[in-house]
């Protein structure tokens, strides 16, 4: 059979295939990301079609025999959040969730800020990061007093004028909040919002930094980075895994310049992961509730993706997979709690073996790890051995 050399993992952020059995108390019964945007007429995805998108459990709508494995995952840590979903992709199993402030943060938090920032801050609810910075946007730039605000998301997020906080100092007050924020109050993320303009018409930048804390356990970066095998992560993986295990951080503007770089590099010759989280999906388009939007992303992507499988190497390995849901059809603005698909395509791989249910993301980690030589201890399963080809007897 053919080594593998180079495993592209990519993971489209809230691309949820239907609810869990827990969705419920979740507060997500009935929610299904991909049956949502399915609706549209914008939406047209024949090579995810054709590496089985279609043929997962419950999915429905599947034709032909599919080109990859495929295959759904089940999230066993508690939660529904970016960070939580990636490090169980990687290895590790969050056994209680991240904390959330849906009634904003307590002033006891705000004081500690204040006095971590030396400077004042504002608002301190849950909102919109477009809205937030048009009504408080005024009085940041008369007092210069931080916006801090949360969102359905276990996240703090800080958001200064550029022309009042340099994008650096910006960077350093969140590198602060992190370090208050830990313990009962360890929210996975604290993010940089940088903004400009002129009230009323102000305008975030592509500034944006996110400070993660550190996974709990190994994770399949680590154990690849140990073994001298190169890492690249690309979009906000450098960020969620707190920069560990990440060989080389490509910083990307969108699903569609994410996708440019991550094609570039199949040009290089590495040994190793390529791991790709593409955002747009969640934050563009599946918390604003935009279902044309979502549908138009996915489908721009699957444009994307017929450039990207033609380019693989004999050696190659693409797996597809999601964090989490954030169906567009669904009530709020939240995250929702979803199965994720699992589509693994390449040279070394059977196509149309059909992996199931997964108990847990973590079964993606541990497979990949094998595939490239090494081992990922964790609750995860391989299924690497259903899916290889087979040597000849």
């Amino acid at each position: 059979m053919t080594a593998v050399k180079r495993v592209y993992l990519i993971v489209l952020d809230s691309f949820g295939i239907g609810e869990l059995p827990d969705a419920a108390a979740f507060g997500d019964a009935g929610c299904n990301t991909l049956r949502s945007i399915r609706k549209s007429p914008a939406f047209d995805t024949p090579n995810l079609a054709a590496l089985g998108l279609f043929h997962i459990e419950d999915v429905g709508g599947a034709s032909g025999t599919p080109k990859g494995a495929f295959g759904r995952c089940r999230e066993l840590s508690h939660g529904k959040d970016t960070t939580t979903g990636h490090w169980e992709i990687a290895g590790v199993i969050s056994e209680y969730g991240m904390p959330t402030f849906p009634k904003g943060f307590p002033p006891e938090i705000m004081k500690k800020l204040e006095g971590a920032f030396g400077r004042p801050v504002l608002c301190g609810k849950p909102y919109s990061g477009t809205e937030v910075i048009h009504d408080f946007g005024r009085e940041h730039e008369e007092t210069g007093a931080l916006i801090v605000y949360t969102s359905a998301d276990s996240v703090l997020q800080i958001a200064a004028h550029e022309r009042i906080v340099p994008r650096e100092q910006l960077y350093d007050y969140c590198k602060k909040a992190r370090a208050l924020m830990q313990g009962e109050w360890g929210v996975g993320r604290v993010i940089a919002r940088p903004f400009i303009g002129t009230y009323p018409d102000y305008e975030r930048t592509a500034g944006r930094h996110d400070y993660s804390l550190d996974p709990p356990g190994t994770t399949l970066l680590d154990v690849l980075s140990a073994a001298g095998l190169t890492t690249i992560g690309v979009g906000k993986i450098s960020d969620i895994f707190a920069a560990r295990g990440v060989g080389r951080h490509i910083a990307m503007d969108g699903n569609d310049d994410g996708m440019k770089k991550t094609i570039a590099t199949q040009d290089e010759d590495f040994v190793g992961l390529c791991f790709v989280n593409l955002v747009d999906f969640d934050m563009q388009y599946g918390h604003r509730r935009d279902i044309e939007g979502y549908a138009k992303a996915a489908t721009a992507f699957d444009r994307q993706l017929a450039r990207f499988m033609k380019r693989m190497r004999t050696d190659d390995v693409l797996m597809i997979t999601a964090d989490h849901g954030c169906d567009p059809g669904f009530s709020g603005s939240d995250h929702t709690r979803e199965y994720t698909p699992l589509l693994v395509y390449g040279e070394p791989i059977q196509s149309g073996v059909d992996l199931g249910t997964r108990n847990t993301f973590a079964d993606i980690g541990v497979t990949a790890a094998e595939m490239l030589g090494c081992k990922l201890s964790c609750a995860g399963t391989s299924f690497w051995d259903k899916i290889r080809v087979k040597s000849e007897e």
